[in-house]
């Protein structure tokens, strides 16, 4: 495993007391490491080649590691158990991978945050972003110069709001469109395959409507701002 990685055997001992990696699978006095500890130790390479420190890459694989066991966030992302009405494409990268997409702006702290913001999650040794648009959207956004740490701030605000829309919506399709399933008349329990059915052909009509909306007051909103802030005295 050593040699495969290019490091010593010093350095792999070193690493596992370190809890940087895994421990092998033992069959008697025989330990048997397999590709997942290799991918590890390259990552490790990896990082450490862009200038982090073995705490921080320790950071890093903690919080990792605390992502993979939050049900939360998985459930969330689909790793548990898929949503039917599920629209953004998820997306499973290497910690390289992302590293490349935000151009140096991963050291382990920005990752954690982005790991407790709910953007990213483990799957193995992969990391599974929740949204191909969010991800384009916030690297391109990197690319323009504003700082990851700064659009991990605006993405929890964005989110608190996000979720006040979603909320408005979800009124309207509980008090006018599916009220018999929604409201307070509706099943107690457990919903059945027609009334999903009936949720999601519903959900396909309105999603892309209210994106539409949504999507026209964040211009018209936008267009305000600017304007407001060209016409500021200096």
């Amino acid at each position: 495993m050593a040699a495969a990685a290019g490091i010593t055997e010093r350095t792999l001992r070193f690493y596992r007391e370190r809890k940087l990696l895994p421990p092998p699978r033992r069959e008697g006095r025989i330990a048997w490491y397999g590709e997942h500890h290799l991918a590890r130790l390259r990552t490790v390479s990896a990082l450490l080649a862009r200038g982090h420190t073995l705490g921080g890459i320790t950071q890093l694989i903690d919080a990792f590691a605390e992502g993979a066991d939050a049900g939360r966030t998985a459930e969330l992302l689909g790793l548990a158990e898929p949503s039917p009405w599920a629209e953004e494409e998820r997306v499973r990268l290497t910690p390289q991978d992302l590293a490349a997409y935000y151009d140096g702006e991963t050291d382990p702290e920005l990752l954690a945050t982005a790991l407790r913001t709910g953007w990213i999650a483990v799957d193995g040794d992969d990391v599974v972003h929740l949204s191909r648009d969010l991800l384009d959207a916030s690297s391109a956004l990197v690319g323009e110069g504003i700082p990851l740490a700064a659009l991990l701030a605006a993405g929890r605000e964005l989110r608190e709001h996000a979720d006040a829309l979603a909320g408005v919506f979800t009124e309207l399709l509980r008090r006018h469109v599916l009220p018999e399933l929604l409201g307070p008349g509706g099943p107690a329990g457990p919903v059945g395959e027609d009334e999903v059915k009936r949720l999601t052909q519903a959900l396909e009509r309105l999603r892309p409507l209210a994106k539409q909306a949504v999507y026209a007051e964040v211009s018209l909103a936008l267009d305000r701002r600017l304007r407001a802030e060209l016409n500021r005295p200096r």
